[in-house]
């Protein structure tokens, strides 16, 4: 059995203006280095083999925060993990968005990377990174839309509808060949925040 736990990086600038992502390389902020410390913290009760990550900032740096805590100084970058390409809906706020393509804007293509190209991508890292590591524990930081479409891959039982918070905690197992999820977008180390910092 391979466990997994699949981490959406830590806040940045553009989180808190709700502009998307996509592919443009942000860094985490504080606040987003913060939330990187205390997951650390809570890993830190667990032994992990291994450490993957996005290639964008937002998720290494977050990988970084949590390697240093658990004293894995090795994190795997790996492209496959970036956040879903947002073409050119990237930079953008909602508001922005209407106020250029109209209401239905998300109805429109603009260059954004289909969904199940996603499933694909993130699924086959996954699985991949499940080979590499037979039996191990793994943490995996990489972003929002991506994870949730490759979990829609993976566990297509499981409802995704909540979007993942930052520093969020995903727990899931490949046993006997079939992919379960024993715990989805758990930030309660969070709640330490206002105590510890």
């Amino acid at each position: 059995m391979t466990q997994f736990a699949l981490i959406r990086h830590g806040s940045t600038a553009w989180n808190k203006e709700k502009r998307s992502q996509g592919q443009t390389d942000n860094p985490l902020d504080q606040e987003g280095r913060e939330q990187a410390v205390l997951l650390a913290e809570r890993l830190s009760t667990e032994s992990w083999d291994a450490i993957y990550a996005s290639d964008l900032e937002r998720a290494s740096e977050t990988a970084r925060i949590i390697g240093q805590r658990l004293g894995i100084n090795e994190i795997h970058l790996d492209s496959r993990l970036r956040e879903m390409g947002g073409g050119q809906v990237e930079g953008t706020t909602e508001a922005e968005r209407i106020a250029k393509w109209g209401a239905d804007w998300s109805s429109l293509e603009l260059g954004r990377e289909a969904a199940e190209a996603g499933t694909v991508r993130g699924s086959a890292a996954i699985e991949d990174i499940c080979k590499a590591h037979p039996d191990g524990k793994v943490i995996v930081v990489s972003h929002g839309a991506i994870l949730r479409n490759t979990l829609r891959g993976l566990v297509p039982a499981l409802d995704i509808s909540t979007k993942l918070s930052n520093t969020s905690i995903t727990r899931i197992e490949k046993k006997a060949g079939a992919w379960a999820c024993e715990l989805y977008n758990c930030s309660v180390h969070l709640n330490r925040s206002e105590n510890s910092l």
